[in-house]
């Protein structure tokens, strides 16, 4: 378009200029020639007009490319965009595509998982079917009305041979074992006996803002006066647990009643039912070991399943040992059972001033279970100065009490005295290899004999009256092994008492 425009621009110049030459012609001309005719000036004009009709007509046709271009260059923007369009739309459709790819592989995996979840469900249906249809047939527990119940014990027939005599049935008197000068040592026995069977009933039911629990455990380890073993053996149902419990959704459980002492050791936490008692056959437990079943009164905390705090008061027993001085009765600790009374009228009870306290933290900080405990006890009795054989050489008498004359034994100026006793323990135990449990405990004091499995004493009394709890060490090592048809167990324990020897004619009473 611009060498056309340019070429017209020259044509225009030139037939200007011929014009005017051609006007400036005639008047040199006329010097040289004497007149144009009209004809030459009516070509020029001529000419002249055809030229002006062509510029004209380039100029048209110039418009016209130019407007031919601006229409291409619309129609090619135009172009342009609808290419660019297009490739957006191919982008979002290969997107597209590849969303519905990754949309189509995961419905398949998800199809894949809903059959292989269903596959999974009917096997599940099938096994709760099997489970339940083996409830009904075989339940554990029995439920009613929102209480459920689950009956427990096992039938047992246990024998025992001992070398030495003891006349004990299947539990072992520790403390009774005779020495060679017994007559009995030089006897061995036999004996057989289902009373070790046992029954027992657990009920638990759950409120909004607390679980409780009832418990109630018995067997046939218990004597009348008329059992005996000449022929219908006949022995008495014994009340061995029998207690309830309410374990708040707070962390708190209180529970009383007759029970496991908490100086016995548990497995988790200080949870009832979980005591650690030895596994052996014998109906007394290993010696080293520290139990009792008595009453009391229990108030525990769990610290977030880790760390457990508790206290208890339990119903207390001094046990009196050592040897008297010949006619000493200045003091009593008890007395039989009362006829007509719930005691029985041929074993001895100490009139207890309070009862014994006991508090224990128990941990569980990743690998095995750990316990610290405390025990307080204390021991009282009535002493009577004036009682016994009286003498002014004997040294039991205070001077400032009066015995009357004729060294008559009497009561004058008796009084109670009170002794504290007590102990502390530990106890360790984890399991190694999954299988093989192994523990240590041990229990360290003053007055905790009867705490022990070989029932040693708790107090003695001195000449003057005056109790004296006993020094009492008590440890157990435990190694078991358990599988699914075997258990295999070891225990090595001991129990020893210090001396605590006096001699009737000592020092004065040292009240």
């Amino acid at each position: 378009m611009r060498s056309l425009f340019r070429q017209s621009s020259v044509l225009f110049v030139l037939a200007a200029t011929s014009l005017v030459h051609a006007q400036t012609t005639p008047a040199k001309t006329t010097s040289k020639r004497s007149a144009v005719t009209a004809l030459e000036v009516e070509e020029l004009r001529n000419a002249l007009a055809a030229q002006e009709k062509r510029i004209e007509q380039q100029q048209q046709q110039i418009q016209r490319l130019t407007e031919d271009m601006r229409k291409r260059d619309s129609d090619l923007e135009q172009a342009k965009q609808e290419v660019q369009k297009l490739e957006a739309s191919t982008s979002a459709a290969v997107s597209q595509s590849a969303q519905e790819q990754q949309t189509v592989s995961a419905l398949s995996t998800q199809v894949n998982d809903l059959k292989q979840n269903e596959t999974n469900a009917a096997l599940s249906l099938q096994e709760t079917q099997k489970n339940i249809q083996s409830s009904l047939e075989n339940p554990v527990a029995l439920h009613y009305k929102g209480v459920t119940l689950t009956p427990g014990g096992y039938l047992t027939g246990d024998t025992v041979w001992r070398s030495h005599a003891l006349g004990a049935d299947v539990n072992t008197p520790f403390n009774s074992i005779p020495f060679d000068g017994a007559t009995a040592s030089h006897m061995s026995e036999f004996f057989g006996s289902g009373r070790g069977s046992r029954v027992s009933l657990l009920t638990e039911g759950k409120l909004n803002s607390a679980k409780l629990t009832g418990y109630v455990e018995a067997d046939f380890l218990s004597a009348g006066i008329t059992s005996n073993n000449n022929q219908s053996n006949s022995y008495s149902l014994r009340q061995r647990q029998a207690w309830g419990q309410a374990a708040l959704n707070s962390g708190w459980t209180l529970a009383g009643g007759q029970m496991w002492s908490l100086v016995t050791e548990t497995k988790s936490g200080v949870t009832q039912l979980t005591q650690a008692s030895p596994l052996t056959i014998d109906t007394q437990y290993n010696v080293g070991f520290s139990w009792a079943r008595q009453y009391g009164f229990r108030v525990a905390k769990d610290f977030g399943n880790k760390i457990w705090w508790a206290a208890s008061v339990e119903n207390p027993q001094a046990t009196l040992g050592g040897h008297l001085a010949p006619g000493q009765n200045n003091f009593i600790i008890g007395s039989q059972g009362a006829s007509g009374g719930l005691y029985n009228p041929t074993a001895n009870y100490s009139f207890n001033a309070a009862p014994d306290f006991v508090t224990k933290v128990a941990f569980e900080p990743g690998w095995g279970h750990y316990e610290v405990l405390g025990l307080l006890s204390d021991f009282r009795d009535r002493v009577f100065p004036c009682g016994g054989i009286i003498s002014a050489t004997n040294g039991v008498l205070p001077p400032s009490v009066p015995c009357g004359s004729g060294n008559i034994p009497n009561a004058s100026g008796a009084f109670n005295k009170d002794k504290i006793g007590g102990g502390v323990g530990v106890n360790i135990r984890g399991t190694v290899a999954q299988q093989l449990d192994v523990g240590i405990h041990a229990l360290a004091g003053d007055g905790i004999g009867r705490y022990g499995s070989a029932g040693l004493p708790d107090i003695v009394a001195r000449p003057d009256g005056v109790l004296v709890p006993v020094r009492n060490y008590q440890a157990l090592g435990t190694v078991e092994y358990h599988s699914k048809r075997l258990d295999l167990y070891a225990y090595v324990g001991a129990e020893y008492e210090a001396r605590a020897a006096y001699t009737f004619g000592g020092k004065g009473a040292g009240y």
